[in-house]
């Protein structure tokens, strides 16, 4: 094989020669700035010699052989090109490669929007594009979310970084990103028709089809009060929330409205701020005995109207007023007074009640045993009482009293002796 081979080189020309073994350059087309890249060099010259690498970069061995060199090319900044070269025989063979060296850009961004953007209107969004290489392979690409809109190579000056691009044809498709969505309709508002004073009263504002509704402003009001509202936003409704509490009679008006994009929707509504203490009940006495004339007054304030046991007042703020023997059938009756106030077409409720008691015969004989029973306990505790004191201060004591003398004692006679006689 060998012989055929060198048989074969003399008998084919030189240049034959340098076409049969061609030099091989193996090294990527494009390399990040700054990074290293591995470059071969490779002939199937039978007799290779002077295999080199020709560059003005920074270069360091990574294996050879008679037919191979491999080099490592490192802080590749800008783009550039490399040879290799071997002898073949008497002739030299070279190889050329051109590496690009890539860069990121520095910058990107969507240029400055316009806050809102008015439904039927075209748009011109504007790609900001700083630094990045090689300018002409740049290219940007505007995507709503993986949806690809438009694609346009990036100017290839890199002094004028931005990429500007008109979308006409999707300006249907940017509606729905830009351009604000405001019902025609008011927002609903849930208010009191009536406020008592003193009293707290929640007010509900509500307004469907926002978009988008994270941006939209509410702002609630009574009078001249400014409410401080909890807001709540799902999807495109919002909902705002506030407690009123007035302290002063009178009608007052509460608004809302909710502003986005620079137009509002208001709603608003009366509310009348009443007072209304309730009705007042009042017996001559509500003990009586059986007999006795009673007089009932049930009254309320100047614009209620009142209602004792079924008689209504004559007119509104006039008391209602009932005259009555007391019977027995009375003892234990409850006379109730219901007091009505007309406050803006809604009509308030308020009542009373007092029970009566009548003292009847039975209950004259009753109180009187009573009255026996706890005279005689009371008076026989006393006596008791008495009579024991006398009793202690009183009694007759025996004091045995002892004698500081001694006590006489007869002398005893001796016995006669028999047979003496007295002289």
């Amino acid at each position: 094989m060998w012989v055929f081979m060198l048989l074969l080189c003399c008998l084919l020309p030189q240049g034959a020669q340098e076409q049969m073994f061609p030099l091989q350059l193996e090294a990527p087309a494009a390399v990040l700035a700054a990074g290293s890249v591995l470059v071969n060099c490779s002939t199937e010259c039978p007799s290779p010699s002077n295999l080199m690498l020709e560059t003005s970069l920074l270069k360091q061995p990574n294996g050879s052989s008679p037919g191979w060199a491999a080099f490592w090319l490192s802080n590749l900044t800008e783009d550039t090109k490399i040879m290799c070269s071997v002898l073949c025989g008497d002739s030299q063979v070279i190889a050329s490669s051109n590496i690009t060296v890539y860069r990121f850009p520095e910058e990107v961004e969507l240029g400055p929007l316009p806050s809102w953007q008015p439904v039927g209107e075209n748009l011109t969004l504007r790609c900001l594009v700083v630094g990045g290489a090689p300018r002409n392979r740049l290219t940007a690409v505007l995507l709503r979310d993986q949806e690809e809109l438009s694609r346009q190579p990036v100017t290839s000056n890199p002094e004028d970084p931005v990429l500007g691009m008109k979308l006409s044809l999707l300006a249907a498709c940017l509606h729905l990103l830009f351009s604000p969505a405001l019902p025609v309709t008011s927002p609903h508002l849930l208010a009191p028709r009536s406020l008592e004073v003193g009293t707290r009263r929640q007010v509900h504002c509500v307004l469907d089809g926002l978009f988008p509704a994270s941006e939209a402003q509410v702002h609630l009001a009574l009078g001249n009060q400014t409410l401080n509202p909890t807001v709540t936003r799902d999807g495109d409704t919002l909902n705002a929330t506030a407690t009123v509490r007035l302290d002063q009679e009178g009608t007052q008006k509460i608004v809302c409205n909710v502003t986005l994009a620079g137009v509002s929707r208001s709603a608003q509504k009366l509310t009348t701020v009443f007072s209304f203490p309730g009705p007042i009940l009042r017996l001559s006495r509500t003990n009586v005995p059986k007999g006795s004339t009673v007089n009932v007054t049930c009254k309320a304030g100047p614009r209620a109207q009142v209602r004792l046991d079924g008689v209504l007042a004559p007119s509104p703020g006039e008391p209602a007023q009932l005259e009555l023997i007391a019977t027995d059938s009375d003892n234990g009756r409850y006379f109730i007074c219901n007091a009505t106030l007309e406050v803006a077409g809604e009509l308030i409720y308020r009542s009373t009640a007092v029970q009566l008691r009548v003292l009847g015969r039975g209950h004259s004989v009753t109180i009187g045993l009573t009255v026996l029973t706890v005279l005689g306990v009371i008076i026989t505790s006393g006596a008791l009482l008495y009579v024991f004191g006398m009793q202690k201060r009183c009694g007759i004591y025996h004091v045995k009293q002892q004698s500081n003398s001694v006590p006489l004692t007869a002398i005893q006679q001796p016995e006669d002796t028999p047979g003496e006689e007295a002289s």
